[in-house]
């Protein structure tokens, strides 16, 4: 649900950076070396948040703003707009958002420049603990018109995204036009060191309920640190120094048939500018290698998301801070 757009992020969404080239290569090296000592991918050590059976009370309201406090896994995408416009849809979001008009590229014209990828586990959050997976492939064109006044702007947006219970399903698309969907998240700690998460949606079953996850994950990945380099601190705040506009811009929200309720539509934009601050970021590297033990790939793509390779440098955010304000509304 958080954004981190910053310097680094933009460096790691460049190929072949080359400041980072030696250190890349000496690592995936070691790595390719041990991968035979992964461990198979198990059902989660770390018990998913969403309890056993339906909640039949309503979710309680929980209003903006929202301190969160966890670990952040992220890596940067890159597209042209011309990139950006051939991104599948059935891909870049849900399949109720998909069928609705949060997707219309006439209103919400994709734009391209940096995305990113974000796996986050919340520790401490208004709405107690959870896991996270987010989307965001890049900017998006929009405008509107305000008195005889034509607005128009570029903006990031968070096209799919995943969460582990659903007080914060229901409250992230109330508060914010986030566009939240359940889903079950495995996590498996590995014998070399590194740790594996695998998300199952519950809304690529074809239950339009949503009441269960899928047996086929949409997203794995394996994460490993770069032991070998320092840590170092980070804010999404620099991003403004330099020019990058972190504000989400969302369009309204289809109401979906969730069997906890917990899917409300909403009907009107908002614009909102979250913050994440860190003491302790790292370098990890992300596979992402699509594929089930048998070797058999699982997803649309052999590593997730058009154009990637296998392997890609991201940041670990360690016990970072979020912060998520009231949105601007229109």
């Amino acid at each position: 649900m958080k954004l981190a757009l910053a310097p680094a992020l933009l460096l790691l969404s460049i190929p072949n950076a080359q400041c980072l080239s030696g250190l890349i290569r000496r690592f995936t090296d070691t790595w390719k070396a041990e991968e035979g000592n992964h461990s198979p991918l198990p059902r989660s050590a770390f018990p998913s948040a969403i309890p056993n059976g339906k909640h039949q009370e309503p979710i309680p309201i929980v209003p903006a703003p929202w301190t969160l406090k966890g670990d952040v896994y992220i890596f940067g995408l890159w597209s042209s707009s011309a990139e950006a416009e051939r991104i599948p849809h059935e891909l870049a979001y849900s399949p109720l958002e998909a069928s609705s008009s949060f997707a219309d590229d006439k209103i919400h014209k994709p734009a391209g420049g940096v995305g990113m990828i974000q796996i986050i586990r919340y520790r401490e959050s208004p709405v107690g603990p959870y896991d996270e997976l987010i989307i965001m492939p890049g900017n998006y064109d929009w405008e509107r018109q305000v008195g005889e006044q034509h607005i128009r702007g570029r903006n990031p947006k968070i096209t799919r995204i995943y969460v582990s219970q659903e007080r914060t399903c229901y409250n992230g698309r109330r508060n914010w036009n986030i566009p939240k969907h359940l889903a079950k998240f495995d996590w498996a700690q590995n014998q070399d060191g590194s740790v594996s998460v695998q998300v199952y949606p519950y809304d690529t079953t074809g239950d339009v309920q949503e009441s269960f996850p899928s047996s086929t994950p949409f997203f794995q990945a394996t994460l490993a640190p770069v032991g070998f380099l320092p840590s170092f601190p980070f804010s999404t705040k620099w991003a403004d120094y330099i020019g990058f506009n972190t504000s989400l811009v969302m369009p309204p929200l289809p109401q979906g048939r969730g069997s906890r309720n917990e899917l409300p539509g909403t009907d009107h934009w908002r614009s909102v500018s979250p913050r994440i601050d860190t003491q302790r970021a790292s370098l990890v590297m992300f596979d992402l290698a699509q594929r089930n033990q048998q070797g058999e790939i699982t997803g649309q793509y052999e590593n997730f998301w058009p154009g990637l390779k296998r392997r890609k440098v991201g940041l670990k955010l360690n016990d970072a801070t979020l912060s998520f304000p009231v949105a601007d509304e229109w």
